[in-house]
């Protein structure tokens, strides 16, 4: 049996391994992109005088921040693999005009991993998009409901409402349409997957998953501090 309801093992234990072969690649071209980036030596002095840190200490947390900002790109996806990996849901992969759809529930998605993804001068962009799918006769998602989902929202609230960003160029909000809805990632997993607090029990099965695709290189045997910042981006799901 799997160790989750609504996915595989196979399938997760897949997306999983993509990632951490996508860290490992951050990680070597960090190495070798690291010499040539230009590094803001002003920042440099005032991060290590401000911090209180050695040139080591400082030069490894560069080489991590610079690192990390490339594997960032690929979290989103994360989600977007997992979500599409559901009965009845299909991931619609990267360049696609959304990322996720389910026609037997008659709903399109776009990913997004943190709230602040987008700018907000975009999100009115982001709406219109989500209109000319939902909206006109000739869509092949004509009635579909679309959401856009911040996987980590902007506080630990959880929220599925309409979807009415600031449009600037007109000076008023997007129109209130019952179709074009926002959500944060809690309570999309769980409308994905039927299942209550299902992005809490994937992020609670993760380590297992990850220790065996690394031949148990790396075990998390203070995994329960990294439960505090799950607590701390989302509201308490259990």
């Amino acid at each position: 049996m799997s160790k989750l309801k609504w996915i595989s093992d196979e399938a997760l234990e897949t997306v999983v391994q993509f990632l951490l072969t996508k860290a490992k690649e951050a990680h070597v071209e960090g190495e070798e992109k690291f010499g040539k980036n230009v590094i803001d030596p002003f920042s440099a002095l005032f991060t290590m005088s401000g911090f209180n840190l050695d040139f080591q200490t400082w030069l490894k947390a560069e080489f991590t921040r610079q690192s990390q900002k490339s594997l960032q790109n690929h979290i989103g996806s994360f989600h977007q693999d997992i979500l599409g990996s559901v009965c009845d849901w299909e991931d619609l992969g990267t360049g696609k005009i959304v990322d996720l759809v389910s026609k037997k529930n008659k709903i399109i998605a776009e990913i997004k991993n943190k709230h602040n993804t987008i700018s907000g001068g975009k999100l009115s962009d982001l709406y219109h998009s989500l209109d000319s799918l939902v909206m006109p006769k000739s869509s092949i998602y004509k009635g579909f409901t679309a959401y856009y989902v911040a996987i980590i929202p902007k506080n630990k609230n959880r929220y599925n409402k309409s979807f009415t960003p600031s449009d600037k160029g007109k000076g008023a909000r997007c129109p209130n349409n019952p179709l074009i809805r926002e959500i944060d990632g809690a309570s999309f997993y769980d409308l994905v997957t039927a299942e209550k607090d299902s992005l809490q029990k994937l992020y609670n099965i993760l380590p297992l998953f990850i220790e065996d695709c690394t031949n148990g290189s790396y075990v998390f045997n203070e995994f329960h501090k990294l439960q505090e910042f799950f607590s701390d981006a989302f509201e308490n799901l259990g």
